[in-house]
């Protein structure tokens, strides 16, 4: 593949009480809030660093979002389409196919904001010679999905998703259908408290460690697990 291809963010507007509900039940909304629109954030300024095309494929109303004006700057710069389907896997095919520009799609989504320019481009090196490349998540999901077509991410119909056994199926899946599958490393993904911990501790720095810092800080929370 000689062009870029293009990177996908699928992502959910961070509006309090609908944002992260398995964190904000030790965090509470609003700071669940805050942590996924610092990710986010995070996200694309790691892949706007590329300098590959960016879509973003967006479910909720950014208006009503945590850190509305910067997100909206940031999603901005970028092509922003709606999800559509009815189903999460649904919406990640659809999203594949309308984003993709013939050159290949990385798919990721807004829960690792730790993620780097490096391991990126491996996931998009591996679609030289595979037709598609799958990096697990640490709680047996998948953080990344890169396919040369759209086509081969139809088979996320087949996958039930949020399972502890989604990645492997989703491999499963692909190879089944005959697609070449390479690995990427394995990440851990934001979903709990403890999760916000340690992918917070990589990326000290960051909006998302900020938020966290400040979470932690909270009377309320303390030393809740």
């Amino acid at each position: 593949m000689s062009a870029s291809p293009t990177i996908l963010v699928v992502a959910k507007a961070p509006v309090a009480g609908q944002a992260k509900t398995r964190l904000a039940a030790t965090v509470g909304d609003e700071a669940a809030a805050r942590i996924a629109a610092a990710s986010l954030l995070d996200t694309l300024e790691v892949v706007e660093s590329l300098g590959w095309p960016v879509v973003i494929a967006l479910t909720g109303d950014l208006d009503e979002a945590a850190r509305a004006d910067e997100l909206a700057a940031a999603c901005g710069r970028h092509r922003v389409i709606a999800q559509r389907g009815e189903s999460f896997a649904s919406r990640l095919t659809a999203a594949h196919h309308d984003a993709d520009a013939g050159h290949g799609v990385v798919q990721i989504g807004m829960d690792t904001p730790q993620i780097t320019v490096e391991i990126l481009q491996t996931a998009a090196a591996a679609l030289e010679s595979h037709d598609a490349a799958l990096g697990l998540a640490e709680d047996g999901g998948w953080w990344v999905l890169a396919v040369r077509s759209p086509d081969w991410s139809s088979c996320l119909a087949t996958v039930t998703m949020s399972r502890h056994d989604t990645g492997c199926r989703t491999k499963e899946a692909l190879v089944r259908g005959g697609a070449r599958v390479a690995s990427v490393p394995v990440m851990a993904d934001v979903d709990v408290w403890k999760d916000s911990h340690s992918v917070a501790s990589l990326i000290p720095h960051s909006r998302f460690a900020a938020e966290v810092a400040r979470a932690a800080d909270h009377e309320e929370i303390g030393s809740q697990p």
